[in-house]
């Protein structure tokens, strides 16, 4: 079975930074694809950032230039590093199995409360 267990978030004043951590079991890491979504109240889910089993990364617009995703497959743990936060990043960040050998998947953490406000 897998899990993703999402941490790192919490309440930070705009232009600061965080950095969540997804920690994977019950899965090869390695050769997944994974990435970070994140949803506000009232609003859909949305992809923040992905990172392919061989290192390709694509980011939203909107994060793009101050998020960074990466992994570290050695410790089953996929990271966001998030600088610059402004209030409209707040939301509930999720961390999700996108795809293995092609063929998508749909297992997803519980999340982890992202606050940016004075």
């Amino acid at each position: 079975q897998v899990r993703l267990v999402e941490s790192g978030g919490g309440l930070v004043q705009p232009g600061g930074s965080l950095r969540l951590s997804c920690a994977a079991s019950g899965t090869i890491f390695s050769i997944n694809d994974m990435g970070w979504y994140r949803q506000a109240p009232g609003k859909q889910r949305e992809l923040a950032a992905v990172i392919t089993s061989g290192g390709n990364i694509n980011y939203a617009d909107s994060v793009k230039g101050r998020f960074t995703i990466s992994r570290d497959n050695a410790k089953n743990t996929l990271y966001l590093q998030m600088n610059s936060l402004k209030p409209e990043d707040t939301a509930v960040y999720y961390c999700h199995l996108e795809r293995r050998f092609g063929i998508r998947y749909d297992y997803w953490g519980q999340g982890t409360q992202v606050t940016v406000s004075l």
